[in-house]
C-alpha cells in the first residue's frame, strides 16, 4: 500500500469514526459539475492517487473501491496498485455498481455520507432512495476535504476577463433577455445558474480557473429585476467591474451564495437544473422551485454568425500550426523524440498565433500500442520514443479567442502494412459518410451514428466511445445538448451547432486509429412537402494521411470527397505557410 494513500485513507476512516459514518462516497468533480476541476476540489485524487477525469471512490471502515469507465481501466490499475483501493469497472457485466457494492457491504441502519456540494439534486435523490430501500441513513453534510486534507491547494486566484462582443457576437443584455424568456415560459421568476461554462457565456466573462476551459469560478442568480454574480471579488478587475455595472450586475462574494439563497423571497419561483445544481444549493432555496433543463445549454450551443466566422478563422490558424508540427514529427521521428515532445511541439506551433490561449484538452499522442488506449495521457514514465515505423495517433485541440478546435489525425511513420491501410480506410469511410450526411429537421444523433459505425460493423468491428459531441466557442471542448452516439440522447441537431466527427478502431497491444474533424450544421434544402433538410460544413483543415488509404475500398463519391477536401485544405492554409511548408502540404494533398 502506498504510504501516502495509506495515511490519507486512515485519516479519513478516523474522521468517519468520529462522525459515526459507515461509508462515504467521493466523486471526482466540483460543486459546479465541471468536466475539469481545479486542484482545490481534487480530494478523490488526493485520497486514492488516481488522476483520471472519471472515477468515484467509496470507502467503508474496512474496504475501499474506485469505480471508473473503460477509458481509464489501464490507468486505474496502475495508479491504484498498493493503494488500498480495489478498481471496479463501470458498465461491465459481473462487476458490481457502487450501490450493489454498498448493499452487500453494509448492515441495516448504516450511515452513508456524502459532501452535498459534489452531488446534483438528481444524484442525491437517487442515493436517498437507494438508502431508504436498503435500510440505510444518508447524511449530505460530510466534508472531509475541508476538515482533514493536509496541504490542500488554494482556490484559483487568477483574474476574470471580459470576453469582447467582437468575438462573441451578442451582449449580456440580449443573452439575459433570451434566458429569462425561457425561464418565464417554464413558469419561474428567476434561475440559479451554477455551471461555469453557462456563467461565462451569459456574462461574457472568461478566466483561467480550470484547466483547458477558459472559465471563472462563480455562481449566478438572475430574475427580471436582479442579476447577481457570486465571485471572489479579488478576481474582479476594474474592467470587469465596469462591464458588470454596465449590465446592472450586482457582485457578491463566492462564498455568500448559500446564505443568499436561503433568504430568497418565498414569493418567488426559482428554476433549477437538477442535473447541474448541487444538492447543497438546491436545499438552501426555501422558496417554490421548478426543475427544468437549463435553457442556457441550448442557447449557447447554437452559434451566431460572429462565432461561426471565428471558428473558420481559428481552424485556419490551427491547421497551419498542425502542418508545421506534423512536418517536424516526420522529420524527427528517427531522432529520439517522444510522445511528450509531440505534445510540446504542437503547443509551441499554436502559440505563434496571437489569439491562442492554450489547449482545449490534454493532447493524446499515442504511438503504436498507446494509440489503442482511447484516453491515453503520456507521462515522463510512460512516454514512448518514436521511430520511423508504425502508427501515431494524435488527438489535440486549441483554445483561441475566436474559437475552440478539436482534431484527431492518425499517421504512419513508416513500414505501412496492408492491414493498417485496410483498418484506416474503414474508419475513414465512416468519417466521410457522416460528413456528407443530409438529414431532415429534428434528426437526433443516434439516427446518424450508424453512418460512422457502419463500415466497421460490416466486418464485425466496433468502437465504444461516442462519434460526436458538441464543441463550445472559446469555452468547453465538450458540450451539450446533443451527442452523436449509439444510445439515444433526446436533443436534435440544430442549425449553427458544431459537432465532432470521430470514429475509431483500437487493437489492443498494436495500434489505434481515429480520424476527427469538427462539423457545422448548415441548411441543405427546403421541401414544401417534407420540410427543411440540413447538412454539415467541415470546419477542420488538415489533410488525411493518404499513405494509409486503400483507394480500392473507396467509392468514386468517397474519392471525390477526399480530393475536394484536400484541395480546400491547400487553398485555405497555403497563404499562411512558408514556401517549404506549402510544398509539404501540396504533397500531402495530392489527388488520390
Amino acid at each position: 500500500m502506498s504510504k501516502d494513500t495509506y495515511q490519507h485513507l486512515e485519516e479519513l476512516r478516523q474522521y468517519m469514526r468520529g462522525k459515526h459514518v459507515d461509508a462515504v462516497i467521493i466523486p471526482g468533480t466540483d460543486p459546479h459539475q465541471s468536466e475539469y476541476t481545479c486542484d482545490y476540489w481534487k480530494y478523490r485524487e488526493y485520497l486514492t492517487g488516481f488522476t483520471g477525469d472519471n472515477g468515484t471512490a467509496v470507502v467503508t471502515l474496512d474496504k475501499a473501491g474506485l469505480w471508473t469507465d473503460s477509458r481509464y481501466f489501464l490507468q486505474a490499475q496502475e495508479q491504484l496498485r498498493d493503494s488500498g483501493f480495489v478498481m471496479y469497472k463501470e458498465r461491465v457485466p459481473g462487476e458490481p455498481t457502487v450501490h450493489e457494492w454498498l448493499a452487500s457491504e453494509l448492515g441495516e441502519d448504516a450511515l452513508v455520507a456524502i459532501d452535498g456540494r459534489m452531488f446534483t439534486l438528481v444524484e442525491a435523490n437517487r442515493l436517498e432512495n437507494f438508502c431508504g430501500q436498503n435500510g440505510f441513513m444518508l447524511a449530505t453534510d460530510f466534508f472531509p476535504s475541508d476538515a482533514i486534507w493536509t496541504g490542500r491547494p488554494e482556490l484559483p486566484s487568477g483574474p476574470a476577463s471580459v470576453y469582447p462582443v467582437e468575438y462573441d457576437g451578442e451582449d449580456v443584455d440580449s443573452k439575459m433577455d433570451r434566458v429569462m424568456r425561457a425561464v418565464k415560459a417554464a413558469g419561474a421568476d428567476g434561475m440559479l445558474v451554477t455551471a461555469l461554462d453557462e456563467i461565462a457565456w451569459i456574462f461574457n466573462l472568461r478566466g483561467t480557473d480550470v484547466a483547458y476551459t477558459p472559465v471563472v469560478m462563480a455562481y449566478a442568480f438572475i430574475t427580471n429585476h436582479d442579476r447577481v454574480l457570486f465571485i471572489d471579488q479579488n478576481k474582479v478587475t476594474k474592467q470587469v467591474k465596469d462591464h458588470l455595472k454596465q449590465h446592472d450586475v450586482k457582485v457578491k462574494d463566492y462564498d455568500e451564495v448559500e446564505k443568499f439563497l436561503s433568504h430568497v423571497s418565498e414569493r418567488l419561483t426559482v428554476a433549477l437544473d437538477p442535473h447541474r445544481v448541487s444538492d447543497r444549493l438546491g436545499q438552501a432555496l426555501m422558496c417554490s422551485k421548478i426543475y427544468i433543463a437549463s435553457p442556457i445549454i441550448d442557447l449557447k450551443a447554437v452559434k451566431n454568425e460572429v462565432e461561426i466566422a471565428g471558428y473558420r478563422e481559428a481552424m485556419k490558424a490551427d491547421g497551419a500550426a498542425l502542418v508545421r508540427a506534423f512536418m517536424w514529427i516526420e522529420a524527427n521521428a528517427a531522432q529520439g523524440i517522444t510522445e511528450l515532445d509531440v505534445d510540446n511541439r504542437i503547443r509551441q506551433e499554436r502559440a505563434r498565433c496571437e489569439l491562442y490561449r492554450g489547449d482545449s484538452f490534454h493532447t493524446i499522442a499515442g504511438y503504436k500500442e498507446h494509440g489503442a488506449i482511447v484516453h491515453y495521457e503520456a507521462s515522463e514514465q510512460s512516454a514512448s520514443t518514436l521511430a520511423p515505423d508504425g502508427l501515431l495517433l494524435v488527438d489535440t485541440g486549441g483554445q483561441y479567442l475566436n474559437g475552440t478546435t478539436d482534431i484527431t489525425r492518425t499517421i504512419t511513420l513508416g513500414n505501412v502494412t496492408a492491414q493498417q491501410r485496410h483498418d484506416y480506410t474503414l474508419v475513414l469511410k465512416g468519417h466521410l459518410a457522416l460528413a456528407r450526411a443530409v438529414f431532415p429537421y429534428n434528426t437526433y444523433g443516434s439516427q446518424l451514428d450508424i453512418l460512422a459505425h457502419g463500415p466497421l460493423w460490416q466486418e464485425g468491428l466496433n468502437y465504444g466511445h461516442g462519434t460526436g459531441h458538441g464543441v463550445g466557442h472559446f469555452l468547453g471542448c465538450h458540450e451539450g445538448p446533443f451527442q452523436i452516439r449509439m444510445n439515444y440522447i433526446p436533443a436534435p441537431l440544430r442549425l449553427g451547432e458544431v459537432t465532432s466527427d470521430e470514429p475509431g478502431l483500437y487493437k489492443t497491444g498494436e495500434y489505434g486509429i481515429r480520424i476527427e474533424n469538427l462539423l457545422l450544421v448548415v441548411p441543405a434544402m427546403s421541401n414544401e412537402d417534407y420540410g427543411d433538410f440540413y447538412k454539415f460544413e467541415v470546419l477542420t483543415l488538415m489533410p488525411y494521411d493518404t499513405r494509409l488509404i486503400d483507394k480500392s475500398m473507396l467509392s468514386p463519391e468517397e474519392v471525390k470527397q477526399v480530393n475536394d477536401y484536400h484541395a480546400r485544405v491547400l487553398a485555405e492554409l497555403g497563404p499562411l505557410l512558408s514556401p517549404e511548408e506549402q510544398q509539404w502540404l501540396a504533397a500531402k494533398t495530392q489527388a488520390i
